[in-house]
């Protein structure tokens, strides 16, 4: 068993940041863009560039961004959930902007979710909380 006067300087969420790699990063910044309701940007002013995925507040929560890299590839990657406002709407535009949709809507206690996969081929969940 861990002392937890031996546990230093825990996030205060275990899940701290997250990367989805995309093929063409500035299709990915525009397939985002659309099925979360929100513009990315480009961000070129590390070693690599990236997007940062929506956030309110950069430090307090978890982050993530896209960057160019090899995906798993039709789904068999891990799973990314990002939070969306209504969840049917967004489904809609994944398909619009040429993701899939996996079937059926998951009840949860706390909200809802579907499965969707992105144009190359990660596995994202796009999660609404309930009111």
């Amino acid at each position: 068993m861990t002392n937890p006067a031996d546990v230093k300087a825990l996030p205060k969420d275990a899940l701290v940041w997250c990367e989805i790699p995309v093929r063409d990063l500035d299709a990915a910044i525009e397939y985002y863009g659309k099925v979360l309701g929100n513009p990315l940007a480009k961000d070129e002013s590390g070693a690599n560039p990236i997007a940062m995925l929506p956030v309110k507040s950069p430090m307090d929560g978890t982050a993530g961004h896209l960057y160019p890299g090899k995906p798993a590839g039709d789904g068999n990657g891990v799973t990314v959930h990002l939070a969306v406002p209504a969840l049917e709407t967004a489904l809609e535009r994944v398909l619009e902007a040429g993701g899939r949709v996996l079937p059926g809507i998951i009840p949860i206690p706390f909200g809802r979710f579907a499965y969707t996969v992105d144009p190359d081929g990660n596995s994202i969940g796009l999660f609404e909380t309930k009111d």
